[in-house]
């Protein structure tokens, strides 16, 4: 309850969700000694895969017994999600404390809640000094909170395309103006460049950071993998090839974030980690909401025996990669979809193909989602679209047959939602 009351107070610091500028997040962290400059981190900016790439690299530090602090946002299901040091997210009464202490220090001065979320982060970090940092840049990055260090270990740029199309004005409303503004300013360190949906967006990615001084493993020119038979894939950069089992994720796109996961780690040439590190760690990843299955529960209970799984995809580019493993399954897929209001939701299910029912659910909680009735409305690409005000119906009204899939999915909030009631 204290923890509660002293979120909203600190979201109550600007009238604006997001404000594009670094100047409070400067001013705040040189009241508390730019504790900033005194960390280790690796910075993580794109559209999707970014909090499976940090899942999947924290995992292999972890093997080679490193310790780790991340930040990742949004949360799903508590905010202590976004504040992991030493390993371990803090506590209630751990956070309270810190965001008191940084509160008091930044007394009532206008500063958005992700801002000063983020010196909040930084701050505590500076506890850990030998700690690898996991930093995961927010809206965009070149006005981002998260871009105000002055040295980075790697910056990983993992798959970008089109959303939060909203904040950008209408004539730059682009994939190319997204990719400068993700990686324009990215620091002099190295830069790991991940697979992306087309040569046009890897070519535009490469010519915004030409001129960036850093060295660049770019994939399918660096880096590159081969998914082959009997559960193995094979990954290759400078350092030589890789036999390794396949991760613990479901979906072959996830291939693509642990893989840029392994060639960031093989750069850590100050870090001790080795093929065994790697081995091991990708089969320990640990990912909410991306993909996973629910496999116990009060959800669960209602499908029986059918798989249910839940995914917080919210842009075209998610939507692709998900409809790419659904259609690997033999066999009938349910979607129950649930979006925020600023989404394009007619473009986000057109990449769903050959989908037996889908049914449009309310988002509790989310003043900002559009109501389930509304999205049933708007879809115009779907023939027979059905509308239930809560999951649990939406469950109960599928005529499921034997191995069909149900999948959950339209937004991270929904699937925060979804876990915490089952």
């Amino acid at each position: 309850m204290k923890l509660q009351k002293i979120v909203e107070r600190l979201q109550k610091l600007h009238p604006k969700e997001i404000d594009l500028s670094l100047d409070r997040t400067r001013n705040l962290l040189e009241k508390l000694g730019n504790p900033q400059d005194q960390i280790n981190c690796i910075s993580v900016v794109g559209t999707n895969g970014k909090f499976s790439t940090i899942q999947a690299l924290y995992a292999i530090l972890k093997e080679a017994e490193y310790k780790c602090n991340i930040y990742t946002s949004p949360h799903i299901q508590k905010i202590n999600e976004r504040f992991v040091f030493n390993n371990k997210p803090l506590t209630d009464d751990e956070l309270a404390n810190l965001f008191t202490e940084i509160e008091e220090e930044n007394n009532g001065t206008k500063i958005t809640f992700f801002e000063i979320l983020t010196v909040a982060f930084l701050y505590y970090a500076k506890k850990y000094p030998a700690n690898i940092n996991l930093i995961e840049s927010g809206l965009f990055h070149r006005f981002d909170a998260t871009n105000i260090l002055k040295k980075n270990l790697v910056s990983i740029v993992t798959a970008i395309g089109l959303d939060h199309l909203d904040w950008l004005p209408k004539k730059e409303r682009t994939v190319e103006k997204i990719i400068f503004e993700k990686t324009s300013t990215l620091l002099n360190s190295k830069i790991i460049v991940a697979k992306q949906s087309s040569i046009k967006v890897s070519k535009s990615i490469e010519d915004t950071i030409k001129d960036n001084p850093s060295k660049k493993i770019i994939f399918n020119k660096n880096y590159s993998f081969i998914l082959k038979e009997n559960d193995f894939f094979y990954f290759e950069d400078e350092f030589g090839s890789l036999k390794l089992p396949k991760p613990n994720l479901p979906g072959e796109f996830q291939l693509e974030n642990v893989s840029t996961a392994i060639a960031t780690a093989r750069q850590l040439t100050d870090y001790k980690i080795t093929d065994d590190h790697i081995k091991s760690g990708i089969t320990r990843i640990e990912s909410i909401a991306r993909l996973q299955e629910i496999k116990s529960g009060k959800l669960k209970d209602l499908t029986k025996n059918n798989i249910l799984f839940v995914d917080g995809s919210h842009n075209p580019l998610g939507a692709k990669v998900l409809n790419k493993y659904l259609e690997s399954l033999d066999c009938n897929k349910h979607i129950i979809l649930g979006m925020m209001a600023n989404k394009d939701h007619n473009e986000y299910i057109s990449y769903f193909k050959d989908i037996k029912s889908l049914t449009a659910i309310d988002i509790p909680n989310q003043p900002n989602a559009i109501k389930g009735n509304e999205l049933k409305e708007k879809i115009k690409n779907f023939k027979d679209i059905k509308y239930q005000s809560s999951v649990e119906n939406a469950i109960r009204s599928i005529d499921l047959k034997e191995n069909d899939i149900i999948l959950i999915t339209g937004s991270l909030y929904l699937a925060g939602e979804i876990l915490n009631l089952n």
